[in-house]
């Protein structure tokens, strides 16, 4: 029995092929997500949320037999590296980490919120009272500042 009998090849795969491609690929991913460090997952700004997107497709792909499993593992491989150089000089570059990741916009201040800044930045209601009950705070009147930060999340700080 070779390699290819037991992963198939691409789009020429058997149900029984895809489940040592699932185990290939899982621990592929883990291991993946452990190089890269937490941040992958932790903070979600734009350059985490793109490069979980194209893995995620890519390696669905691989399991399926949709794209060959070697390949889309250098390939992932590779953008796990480009990922982190790029995660390494946000971090060591203000100006570089706000071009990958965008940065915080005051959506409100002593007490007020710039209904603009709400609006311009899709911000309803509801995603500013969810944010306020999580700081359990009744009343926007009470806040100090109000922050949409490059994650997503608001942040609300009490007067």
């Amino acid at each position: 029995m070779t390699l290819l009998d037991v992963f198939g090849v691409t789009n020429h795969i058997e149900w029984w092929q895809e489940l040592p491609r699932a185990f290939v690929v899982f621990f592929f991913g883990l291991i993946l997500l452990r190089i890269s460090g937490r941040r992958a997952f932790a903070r979600w700004s734009a350059l985490d949320i793109i490069i979980s997107v194209i893995m995620g497709s890519s390696l669905g792909r691989a399991l399926t037999g949709s794209a060959p499993l070697g390949g889309t593992m250098l390939a992932m491989m590779l953008l796990a590296f480009l990922h982190w150089i790029l995660a390494r000089m946000a971090a060591r570059s203000e100006g570089f980490a706000h071009f990958v990741e965008g940065g915080a916009v005051i959506l409100g201040q002593a007490g007020g919120v710039s209904v603009h800044q709400l609006r311009q930045h899709n911000i309803s209601a509801t995603d500013l009272q969810e944010a306020l009950r999580k700081e359990q705070i009744t009343d926007v009147a009470r806040t100090r500042q109000v922050t949409l930060e490059p994650s997503g999340n608001i942040t609300v700080l009490p007067a």
